[in-house]
């Protein structure tokens, strides 16, 4: 068999499968992935394919397409090449095994399923022999759904249940599911079938639950499910026995397959929707909390947002905090501790902020609410959180006041002559129609080319990529490394900032804590990253300059170079 998946990373419309022809199709589903890479989740919508080939040869899978933002996007064909089967040694001394009668009473070895016999031979000749049929009350599957009437983006669940009268023997065959249209699917996989024994209409069945799933309804109003099917390799008895007067069997495969369902999907109320209404359906709850309460300028801290509860996970979005201007705030890493089961999806979503202070002061971040629908109760809930504070206990402030002081005058008993007199010439030029009047007049003239010249200025300094990049990296590497050029000459003082300031950037920008800040660590994510081996290296030896720096003496001029090479070293970064 061939699996054959086609994911993207956006929700598209008009999904259409290729012509597999060579291939029959067992099974095709549709489900939602989530890829975690670096803290960043990443969303991917898979249509899956099982495939088995109907004849041998170079065999292609042709392109297959889909509709995203009124744009068409395309698979490349992909080539196959089928060969001859498999020989199976076990089937070989299955042949020459004399024994063919039902029920022989053999270790099944791989094959744990009563009334099936894995040495049986099967008949050449059974012109002669009498074959029941097998009625659809005797094998037949059927389908349990949770409910038949939920809400769009409820969770729902099917479980597929084979049954098999005692009286057949039968062994793990192969399962070809529907596409579930207008539905996201989660899939718990079923590797081995394992057989239980029910009484039904007082005839005793062998059972096997062969496929469970969860679905998600994307769309409201009547929906239909496709039945399943699969194709069952059993063992039917005969009106012929054996020597030993036991039946025997011939066997055979049958393709057994259930009946269509049809859910009544019921939209969402408008009563009481809220107008920035999340899409999340289920039961959930919501909590934000500061790794730190207090803490000083430019250490770091961690807020978190937390969705915990039971629903449609993979269809919504994260609320997300506002955070004051005057924080440094780094994108949110997403952490999922999430288990899919017949009652839904549940578990937590964590949203992991990374905030470096620079001023000292108080910080409030307001309450974020989150909205959901309870389909137990039929109504939406909304989740507020508490306010947070970060308080900042030490560093500069980012905005000083001027503080206004009044000044007492003193009136003394004799004051001084004035030395400069407001005389003006007799023959003075009054200024209305002076040349210096019309100047002025014309000023706002002068300056429309000007403006226009600094418009363009401006323009050009935007587009400059390259030159932004590098007046960045300059301006990150002096808030950094500030504090270890007012320093420079004092050796001890000098290194200890430098470190510091390496080691806040490093925190800032791999998002790591300051026990995690090993030589071994630190390479490891700038190579992750794709940084060359030079900077790192560069970086790791200013490192052990510092460290060295305590023990060793240290010029003036060796504290000016390894003050350049940081600042390069960030800036490279």
């Amino acid at each position: 068999h061939l699996r054959v998946d086609f994911s993207i990373n956006k929700n598209g419309d008009n999904f259409s499968a290729p012509n597999f022809d060579g291939f029959s199709i067992l099974e095709r589903g549709q489900s939602v992935q989530h890829i975690n890479k670096n803290g960043k989740i990443t969303q991917l919508i898979v249509f899956t394919f099982v495939l088995e080939p109907t004849r041998k040869g170079k065999l292609t899978i042709g392109e297959a397409s889909i509709e995203v933002d009124n744009k068409i996007y395309k698979t490349k064909p992909i080539s196959v090449t089928v060969t001859d089967a498999v020989q199976n040694p076990q089937n070989q001394t299955a042949n020459a095994n004399p024994l063919r009668g039902f029920g022989s009473g053999f270790p099944f070895g791989n094959f744990p399923f009563p009334g099936f016999d894995p040495f049986e031979e099967e008949e050449e000749d059974i012109s002669d022999y009498e074959i029941p049929e097998v009625t659809s009350d005797e094998v037949f599957i059927s389908a349990e759904v949770s409910k038949q009437n939920p809400y769009l983006n409820e969770a729902i669940s099917i479980v597929y249940k084979l049954y098999v009268q005692d009286k057949y023997g039968f062994r793990q065959g192969v399962t070809t599911s529907p596409e579930f249209r207008n539905f996201v699917m989660e899939e718990e996989h079923i590797r081995d079938w394992k057989v239980s024994e029910r009484m039904l209409n007082g005839k005793k069945y062998r059972v096997v639950t062969i496929k469970q799933l969860v679905l998600f309804p994307q769309k409201s109003g009547k929906v239909n499910i496709e039945p399943i099917s699969v194709k069952l390799p059993m063992q039917i008895p005969t009106n012929k026995t054996d020597r030993f007067r036991r039946r025997l069997v011939v066997s055979t495969e049958k393709n057994i397959s259930g009946e269509a369902q049809v859910l009544d999907i019921k939209d969402l109320p408008q009563e009481g929707k809220p107008a920035n209404f999340s899409g999340a359906v289920g039961s959930f709850s919501l909590e934000t909390v500061l790794s730190k309460k207090e803490v000083k300028a430019d250490e770091t801290l961690n807020a978190k947002v937390k969705i915990s509860g039971k629903g449609n996970f993979n269809l919504f979005e994260m609320p997300k905090l506002n955070f004051p201007s005057a924080l440094e705030v780094y994108d949110p890493e997403q952490q999922q501790e999430l288990t899919t089961s017949l009652s839904g999806i549940q578990g937590t979503v964590t949203n992991t902020y990374t905030i470096v202070p620079q001023y000292k002061g108080k910080y409030p971040i307001p309450s974020i609410s989150f909205n959901y629908f309870n389909p137990e109760t039929g109504k939406y809930v909304t989740e507020a959180s508490n306010e947070l504070l970060i308080d900042v206990t030490e560093g500069a402030i980012a905005q000083q006041g001027v503080q206004k002081q009044d000044v007492q005058s003193q009136v003394a008993a004799f004051r001084f002559l004035k030395l400069k007199a407001d005389l003006s010439p007799v023959n003075a030029v009054p200024f209305f129609g002076s040349i210096a009047f019309y100047l002025w007049w014309l000023l706002p003239l002068l300056l429309i080319p000007a403006g226009i010249f600094y418009w363009k200025w401006h323009e050009a300094r935007v587009s400059d990529v390259q030159g932004n990049r590098i007046r960045r990296a300059n301006r990150l590497a002096k808030k950094y490394l500030s504090a270890a050029k007012k320093n420079l000459g004092q050796k001890d003082t000098f290194y200890e900032a430098l470190e510091r300031g390496l080691h806040n950037y490093l925190k800032a920008k791999l998002h790591i804590e300051t026990s995690e800040l090993s030589k071994e660590r630190i390479r490891e994510l700038l190579e992750e990253k794709s940084v060359q081996n030079e900077p790192i290296d560069a970086l790791l030896k200013l490192l052990a300059n510092c460290e060295m720096a305590r023990y060793s003496p240290y010029t003036q001029a060796d504290m000016q170079n390894d003050y350049q090479k940081a600042s390069e070293v960030i800036a490279i970064l």
